[in-house]
């Protein structure tokens, strides 16, 4: 028999998330609110000196601000004093949904003459092998909207052919005939000498465009990933920019009663795990891209870190999608992500994502068989049992089920519809000769293997055994399905965070700020000695100092971690390695663990040089935060939330036999306290199903722990 995952005195904590659960400290003066928007709900979370405090509101896809400032004015109204300063970090996805609904600016794509068709020719992969009948990839520059200009650099950077102010004049006399919402500059080998770029870039900009230059988004060698990252943040740059002007507008003009946003700061998440500053985001809205994923996952390895896990899979299931996560000890980083059939190039969290979620709609295909997603109701009109869908969902499903009380949904603040749930499903069993029960089964087991292949694509497929890990499942709707995927993929250990609901939100208060740069190298390892990778590093480590000096960050709370990507010589791709003096050693050693060979004798070559620079913020510790108080709208029923000492029961559905279920309100529970399932236990968050095979208790930091029987 298996063990579970292994507990955190087996593998080290990474530094990062150590300084932040067990040393640094919130400053009583700061009102910290963090904000996730998602496609169904916006999550809240507000900390100060009394403790953590959620809300959570239905989200506003016409202007998403909406609901923020409606969620921010019902924390902070009354909570802030004239004294107090507030801090506000939001995973925004208003980048991410330009780019995947193609709803971006209009960008001219001003390049070096005889390259304008670097994101037509793409790489020339095929991502359906043996489809004769693939589409080619939709560009993001219209037609017409591409000019080249005459000059030419060698790829050591030295000047074949100069810019004149004659091809400066040319490009500024078209731009004005082609009317663009927003420029990309990506000129040949501007990662060896940005010169030309800076020059076209000042132009440009003097004549009022907005901007995108290659050597300020992605200054690394690889035309086609370069001209790409930099055009997506034209794309999607004008969008965001116009939003955190509208947010900071309305945080600004008395949303917040007698405070405003004035007497404190605005940051955005990154996709790096990291944030930024509003006015830094209005400019490089790429870094944005998955903002939301990334912060539930800085928050579930915190969670886990202070239960004693440092193995585990994350599992964020939300209304719209699942983002999944492996952390062998640290959180996985990649900069080779796909957003909207575009290769984005920037270190990002190393997120899988499907379509499956609690909004996911349930349709029958032309075989006439059962399909679940990736289409969502999302919030607008939302699943049948919210009132005005009229499509069965997930949530649906489960509703049917009997895993959710239609009495007590979100603490009480919202009833679901289950006379309209069961219509629907009597409608839909009958297209399939099903009964609703059976429907409801298979709309569930539909998306448990939707989700199965996802946590198998981070783990099996990259040679990690998923029962060597423990599944940690917050989101909206990760506890209804996390022991159910953890008996498919044979885990026994599943962790749900007490705050599971809204983990992303908390994710971004206990993020610091995180600023990435990088400069290619491109010469064999055994022509660079140590000083040479340090005298190359220097300019990195002085930009970002400078960065994080003006947000107010002290020399002491600033960490600097940079990496090299290196590759045996004649291949394309890199493994990023740590720079320490034995780094050479380090990269046969992870070239062996990844691809199961190494050859220390063959010729080694530096690609990039990275920088990782992180302000460390101040926040209190995890074990220090006093629990999360009640608030007096969620209340109902007889006030069972708060003076109910034992649970209620209902009848649940388990393996097509019904359950006898006990019902208990996660908030009365203690660390200590046991149970078996099958189990109810509900938050005014989420709730989470204990099947009958699993046993639970909820720990000494007041997350449930579940265990295979």
């Amino acid at each position: 028999m298996r063990h579970s995952a292994p507990r955190a005195d087996s593998t080290p904590v990474s530094n990062l998330i150590r300084l932040q659960i067990h040393t640094l400290q919130t400053e009583t003066g700061i009102l910290r609110i963090g904000v996730d928007t998602g496609g169904t709900f916006t999550d809240l979370l507000r900390l100060d000196a009394h403790g953590l405090t959620v809300h959570k509101l239905r989200s506003t896809p016409d202007d998403p601000s909406r609901a923020i400032l409606e969620g921010i004015r019902h924390l902070a109204g009354e909570a802030q004093s004239e004294t107090q300063a507030l801090e506000i970090t939001h995973g925004s996805t208003v980048a991410t949904n330009a780019l995947l609904e193609r709803k971006g600016a209009r960008v001219a794509l001003v390049t070096t003459a005889g390259f304008e068709d670097v994101l037509l020719i793409g790489r020339q992969t095929r991502a359906e092998l043996y489809n004769f009948q693939v589409q080619g990839l939709r560009p993001l520059i219209e037609p017409g909207l591409t000019l080249g200009v005459h000059e030419r650099l060698a790829a050591d950077g030295s000047i074949l052919e100069p810019l004149t102010h004659t091809e400066i004049t040319r490009i500024l006399q078209s731009l004005a005939t082609l009317k663009p919402d927003s420029i990309a500059i990506c000129l040949l080998h501007s990662y060896a000498n940005p010169i030309h770029e800076q020059v076209l870039a000042e132009a440009l900009t003097a004549a009022g465009y907005t901007v995108s230059a290659s050597h300020q988004i992605l200054p690394e060698y690889r035309e086609f990933e370069r001209f790409a990252t930099t055009a997506v943040n034209a794309y999607v740059t004008p969008k965001m920019a116009k939003y955190l002007t509208r947010l900071e507008q309305g945080l600004g003009a008395g949303t917040l009663g007698s405070s405003t946003l004035g007497s404190g700061t605005l940051r955005i998440m990154q996709s790096n795990g990291g944030s930024i500053s509003a006015s830094r985001a209005k400019e490089a809205a790429v870094q944005t891209i998955l903002s939301g994923p990334a912060a539930g996952v800085v928050g579930a390895q915190a969670i886990a870190a202070a239960s004693g896990y440092t193995r585990i899979i994350t599992f964020d299931m939300g209304g719209t999608s699942t983002d999944v996560s492996l952390i062998d000890g640290t959180i996985g980083t990649t900069s080779d992500s796909i957003v909207g059939d575009f290769p984005v190039r920037l270190p990002v969290l190393d997120i899988h994502t499907v379509g499956a979620g609690g909004g996911s709609v349930a349709w029958i295909d032309s075989g006439g068989s059962l399909r679940v997603g990736p289409r969502s109701a999302g919030a607008d009109p939302g699943p049948a049992c919210y009132g005005t869908g009229s499509e069965l969902t997930v949530t649906d499903a489960n509703l049917l089920l009997g895993r959710l009380d239609p009495t007590f949904f979100l603490g009480g603040r919202m009833a679901l519809d289950l006379p309209r749930t069961r219509a629907l499903a009597r409608t839909l069993a009958r297209q399939l000769g099903l009964t609703e029960r059976t429907l409801a089964e298979g709309i569930v087991r539909i998306a448990n293997s939707n989700m199965e292949r996802a946590i198998r694509q981070v783990s099996v497929q990259r040679g990690h055994d998923p029962r060597d890990f423990a599944l940690l499942a917050f989101g909206g709707a990760g506890g209804l399905h996390a022991c159910a995927l953890a008996d498919s993929l044979d885990i026994r250990t599943v962790l749900i965070p007490e705050h599971s609901g809204v983990l992303s939100a908390l994710g971004m208060l206990l993020a610091d700020v995180v600023k990435d740069s990088s400069v290619s190298i491109l010469k064999p390892t055994a022509s660079l000695t140590e000083s040479d990778l340090q005298q190359a590093l220097a300019p990195l480590v002085t930009l970002a100092q400078s960065a994080l000096a003006v947000e107010g960050f002290a020399p002491s709370d600033i960490l600097l971690t940079p990496t090299l990507d290196m590759r045996y010589k004649g291949q394309a791709y890199e493994l990023s390695i740590s720079f320490t003096p034995n780094f050479a050693e380090a990269f046969h050693h992870a070239h062996q663990k990844n691809y199961g060979y190494a050859n220390p004798a063959r010729p080694t070559e530096i690609v990039q040089l990275r920088l990782k620079a992180t302000g460390l913020t101040k926040k209190r510790a995890l074990t220090e935060i006093p629990p999360c108080p009640i608030h007096r709208a969620s209340v109902s029923r007889d006030e069972w939330a708060t003076s109910t000492p034992h649970p209620t029961s209902r009848t649940t559905i388990f393996n097509r036999r019904p359950h006898p279920t006990p019902i208990y309100n996660r908030q009365n529970l203690t660390p200590g306290d046991t149970g078996t399932g099958p189990s109810i236990l509900v938050t005014g968050q989420s709730t989470n199903i204990i099947p009958p095979t699993w046993a639970w208790q909820i720990d000494p930091t007041g997350t449930l722990i579940a265990s295979k029987k």
